[in-house]
């Protein structure tokens, strides 16, 4: 397959650059600073900012999926708008570029705790997340409005910190608007290992119109 990826330098990006580069399939790597991507012969790097939607347009065009690991920024102080107009603008120009599906990876905040609230709500998430976590959990309501293009949104496991890099386990557990949780009680997976799992989906397309989760 034909595979953008928006943010492709970033931790989750390069995570996914890595094993779509290992199966095999055509990645063209979009980001504002492209000399972070890896050389390969199956790997085009694209300089494009998000911020301008011609930009992405021409960077998309003829792709069979684009996958958006678009991060505005965690210590960025307008990280709740530069998120939401950022994804919004990813869409609106993966619709007119036709390119036909479109992969959001969104945050774990608006996962359903067992009474039915969103992680992100409690008076316990952390301060510093809540920014970024309420502008995933408002952009995956605007994109569930969307009816003419392909989407899937993906919310990590609660945990997916970048100590846990490096352990690739090659197994995944998928769950929908709950976090799936392991024998003691955590939610949590590798940033490799949600690449596997972000791969197989694009590869499988199961989750058309859909969020959806993964962990061990």
């Amino acid at each position: 397959m034909k595979i953008a990826v928006i943010g492709a330098t970033g931790f989750v990006g390069s995570a996914i650059v890595e094993e779509l580069k290992q199966r095999g399939h055509q990645i063209t790597g979009i980001a504002r600073n492209t000399e972070k991507l890896p050389s390969a012969e199956n790997i085009t790097a694209v300089k494009a900012d998000v911020n301008n939607e011609e930009e992405l347009i021409s960077a998309v065009e003829g792709h069979d999926t684009v996958i958006s690991s678009y991060n505005a920024g965690w210590t960025n102080p307008n990280l709740y708008n530069d998120f939401l107009e950022g994804s919004k603008r990813i869409q609106s120009a993966v619709k007119k570029a036709g390119v036909q599906h479109l992969f959001v990876i969104g945050g774990a905040g608006s996962l359903h705790t067992a009474t039915g609230e969103q992680f992100v709500d409690l008076p316990q998430f952390p301060a510093e997340w809540k920014p970024g976590a309420l502008a995933a959990r408002d952009y995956l309501n605007v994109i569930r409005e969307e009816k003419d293009l392909k989407w899937t949104f993906l919310s990590p496991a609660l945990e997916m910190h970048q100590g846990t890099s490096g352990e690739r386990k090659g197994t995944y557990r998928k769950g929908n608007d709950a976090p799936v949780f392991d024998e003691n009680n955590r939610s949590v997976i590798s940033v490799e290992d949600m690449a596997i799992a972000i791969a197989d989906e694009v590869e499988q397309k199961q989750h058309i119109q859909e969020r959806f989760t993964v962990a061990y």
